[in-house]
């Protein structure tokens, strides 16, 4: 299984906010901190604008902050804004596979894999992140 560079850095980027939910964070310094290139950032930016999940100010007061409160967001949010689905196969979602004869049951399985990593991520909301973030 993979986790999609989009929904990384997404999550990290996110953590960054929630780190310090009362101030905006430019995307550039977000990018520098997290080591993540700064236009592909951008672009993930822009998912999570639209998904409602961050606001964005320009100018020099500008930048990113979290649209709703930390313990609010969880990884399922953030990963289903940017990826539209916990889990693909060959870039296909699970409810497009068709097997036939002795391989017809393994969509089940992969259904059941989608099931467990959406409830891990369905579970674990920003804040819980931070606060393991913090107590390390």
């Amino acid at each position: 299984m993979q986790i999609s560079a989009k929904a990384d850095y997404a999550v990290r980027a996110l953590a960054e906010l929630a780190a310090d939910p009362g101030r905006p964070l430019t995307c550039e310094a977000i990018a520098t901190s997290q080591d993540i290139p700064f236009r592909f950032l951008k672009g993930v930016f822009r998912d999570l604008r639209q998904a409602g999940l961050v606001r964005s100010q320009r100018g020099c007061e500008g930048g990113y902050w979290l649209a709703r409160d930390p313990a609010e967001v969880t990884l399922a949010d953030i990963v289903l804004a940017v990826d539209g689905a916990f889990l693909t196969l060959r870039g296909e979602r699970l409810d497009d596979l068709g097997y036939h004869g002795p391989a017809a049951g393994l969509p089940g399985v992969w259904r059941g894999m989608e099931d467990h990593v959406r409830q891990v991520l369905t579970s674990t909301a920003l804040s819980d992140l931070v606060r393991e973030r913090l107590a390390a």
